[in-house]
């Protein structure tokens, strides 16, 4: 399952190395991507499935086409680069066009909803919540005395403005990575998905999951450590009382991350961790 399918590269290599009887099933929320992927995986007519739908819905969509369990999950987070590079999407702050970010084109909230109708306290806290950024509160009022905002020109210009100077991030990235996660309610999400990932997992199966910020990679690393424990107790507790019993086993002590030669090649893994665990056979 690439429950996160995009344009469908990692679906295209999942297809080459279990052929020739692979079976794959891919999800996505943006029907671009999907009609894209279709067209790269058409060579593998009749091996793979693809449904516009959320990796929340993991359990009852396969269910719905017949599928019990898999042998294989991946999860590739946040926003794809054939996101990025399309302007009229609104996620990036290279480019200008409208402050959407949708991954559904269907969905109701857009960034300008939310850049323009929260209270500055609410769009500060949504900042630093979800963009970690320290400069929150100050980039949020003049958000505020700013408004209308209606492009991610306006808004990248805006912020670049408070903070003139040189400085190895734009300005902006965290302002825009914040709006993303909650226009598409991505950290949530992920938790939804993650217990239904090892429930369809066959034993023996594997769960590789790639994030590209540390609020993602929390929740990822949280989640496999507490399913590769027999006790999840709080530490000080003498007597197990939990009757929590291990699911996973962590294949990845640490976190995979790019080498040098992968950033070289393509600067937008250089923030990427993968992380793998296997489930367990009893």
């Amino acid at each position: 399952m690439d429950a996160t399918v995009g344009a469908g590269g990692h679906a295209e290599g999942i297809l080459k190395a279990s052929a020739p009887d692979g079976q794959l099933i891919g999800f996505d929320l943006d029907p671009q991507a999907l009609a894209l992927a279709s067209q790269r995986l058409s060579s593998f007519t009749g091996r793979y499935t693809l449904l516009q739908a959320s990796y929340t819905t993991l359990q009852s969509s396969l269910q719905a086409h017949g599928w019990s369990a898999v042998d294989g999950i991946l999860l590739d987070l946040g926003v794809s680069s054939m996101e990025l590079d399309t302007p009229e999407r609104g996620f990036s702050f290279l480019n200008d066009g409208p402050l959407d970010m949708r991954f559904s084109p269907t969905a109701p909230t857009t960034a300008a909803d939310l850049v323009n109708h929260l209270t500055e306290s609410e769009l500060a806290d949504l900042l630093w919540r979800y963009g970690e950024e320290q400069q929150s509160r100050r980039i949020a009022r003049a958000i505020v005395n700013a408004r209308p905002l209606v492009s991610t020109r306006q808004l990248a210009d805006l912020i670049r403005s408070l903070f003139p100077g040189p400085s190895r991030l734009h300005p902006a990235t965290r302002t825009f990575q914040a709006l993303r996660i909650a226009v598409n309610n991505e950290l949530d999400g992920l938790q939804a998905t993650l217990p239904q990932a090892v429930e369809l997992l066959a034993p023996a199966g594997r769960l590789a999951i790639i994030s590209f910020h540390s609020l993602e990679d929390r929740i990822v690393k949280q989640f496999l450590r507490r399913e590769a424990s027999n006790c999840i107790c709080p530490p000080e507790q003498p007597v197990c009382t939990c009757n929590h019993r291990a699911t996973l086993q962590i294949i990845t002590k640490h976190a995979i991350i790019p080498s040098a030669a992968e950033i070289s090649q393509n600067p937008r893994s250089r923030s990427a961790k993968l992380r793998i665990a296997e489930k367990l056979t009893a």
